[in-house]
């Protein structure tokens, strides 16, 4: 039976990318190369193996170097979850079709954990390949597990048994989502968002505008947030790599250096995988598609959140990819925060540098163990700055590996987890492509081109989300 169905369609996320715009015309990502730069030569300068100061001295220098770093961060970590979850909920609302998210819901899914399974494996490989572990000196192993390896599986997350399944599974959904959002449960409050979202599709305007609105309101002041701490992010970084190098001292940089150059390169073969999927599935040029997702890439290094870089990343997918908007304001939230192929692809080959640090030799169950749990923190883990690195503790102790280790490797990660900032939001534009391919739409890209076009025209004229009534069947 045909009846009448009222919608309302937010505006989308790309709307805020003006607020992030100016940081890649200023060439933000030079000058935080030179701050990363200035920062390896203050730190080493004032290193106490250097001897021109004290280690009480140099560890009070540290402290109050690093605090512009300590502030940028914890303001970064601070919009994260109010932005993706915003993002979520006016990106699922925006489609406006119930049968397309159950079709791209599907094939996210597939995507995500297929990806994210092989940056695992292409990172353990290369782990294996290269061992840059035994290019330390098997005495800083030693000293840092106080003379014997201890075993810490049990404080990790482990492998679920089997008859832990179930509950595992029901502890995706929060329960008290106002404790989830409290505690930062960024892979639950993800899924919160999708139900609200969803929700909100069958709701009447009237309804939903309220939840819409207000999380308009959300998007905007985080961005704005975001902007502002953006600004401060070359002194952020300067402090950081100034601090970690004063900590390590130059001893074992050429160790680390072999460490870090491979999971450069455990990145760059994820980033050929990437341009594979791209090309085989998208029929898209690779080198094309790089020069499109270039600002978005140079974003994401400079600020090292995907969830900061998504206004960026939309206006990316579609207008210079070509994507459905319908598409790209559903992947790209939802990617932020599910599609973490850099970081899966990190914590396997670091996972093998500290077990080949401590001289563990990790049989098949500790490396399954590795990817189940590498996987399960991938998904969930928040898109924000510094926690990659806590999240590979969690990795670790599933393997039985110390994470004293970890000391060795913190300070180039504020290199590192920039470059892998930038496979995560690739992961993003590519799943944005595939999805958009092999998806199941109900308008084609130019009718929903010209559906928004007038939606934005009506948005200006009422300084608001749009309503449309709309003829359906039963």
């Amino acid at each position: 039976m045909a009846g009448t169905l009222e919608t309302i369609h937010p505006r989308s996320i790309k709307a805020l990318a003006g607020e992030l715009g100016y940081l890649i015309r200023s060439r933000l990502w030079a000058q935080i190369l030179t701050g990363m730069a200035l920062g390896i030569v203050f730190g080493l300068f004032f290193s106490p193996s250097a001897g021109r100061i004290s280690r009480d001295n140099a560890e009070l220098l540290a402290s109050w170097v690093s605090l512009p770093g300590e502030l940028f961060l914890v303001t970064i970590k601070m919009v994260i979850v109010p932005l993706v979850i915003a993002s979520v909920i006016r990106g699922i609302a925006a489609s406006g079709d119930v049968a397309q998210l159950r079709s791209t819901g599907i094939w996210l899914a597939v995507y995500f954990v297929g990806t994210t399974l092989l940056a695992i494996g292409i990172g353990l490989l290369l782990g294996f390949l290269v061992e840059p572990g035994s290019y330390i000196d098997p005495a800083v192993g030693r000293s840092l597990s106080g003379g014997q390896v201890q075993v810490v599986a049990e404080s990790g997350p482990g492998v679920p048994e089997v008859s832990e399944l179930p509950e595992t599974i029901i502890g995706l959904l929060p329960q008290n989502p106002f404790i989830a959002i409290v505690e930062g449960e960024l892979l639950q409050i993800v899924i919160l968002g999708v139900v609200l979202g969803v929700a909100l599709v069958s709701m009447t305007p009237e309804s939903a505008r309220p939840l819409l609105d207000l999380m308009g309101s959300v998007q905007q002041v985080s961005m704005r947030v975001v902007s502002i701490a953006m600004t401060f992010a070359p002194i952020a970084v300067f402090g950081l790599l100034a601090r970690a190098m004063m900590q390590t001292g130059p001893d074992v940089l050429v160790g680390v250096g072999v460490y870090a150059a491979s999971v450069i390169a455990a990145l760059l073969l994820l980033l050929a995988l990437y341009l594979v999927i791209v090309t085989a599935v998208g029929r898209r040029s690779p080198i094309t598609f790089l020069g499109h997702v270039r600002d978005a890439q140079l974003l994401a290094f400079s600020t090292g959140s995907s969830a900061a870089t998504m206004p960026i990343s939309v206006k990316t997918a579609e207008e210079k990819l070509k994507v459905r908007p319908s598409t790209a304001q559903i992947v790209v939230p939802i990617g932020a925060t599910m599609n973490m192929g850099g970081t899966a692809c990190y914590h396997g080959i670091a996972t093998i540098f500290m077990a080949q640090l401590f001289g563990i030799d990790l049989p098949p169950s500790a490396v399954l163990a590795v990817m189940i749990t590498s996987l399960g923190a991938s998904i969930g883990a928040p898109a924000a700055p510094g926690v990659g690195i806590m999240v590979l503790a969690g990795v670790l102790a599933a393997a039985g590996i110390p994470a004293a280790g970890l000391t060795l490797i913190i300070g180039l990660d504020q290199i590192l987890e920039r470059i892998r900032c930038v496979m995560n939001v690739t992961g993003d534009l590519v799943a944005c492509v595939v999805i958009d391919t092999i998806g199941m739409a109900s308008r084609t890209r130019e009718e929903e081109l010209e559906r928004e076009s007038a939606f934005e025209a009506e948005r200006e004229t009422i300084a608001g989300d749009v309503v449309v009534s709309e003829r359906h069947k039963d």
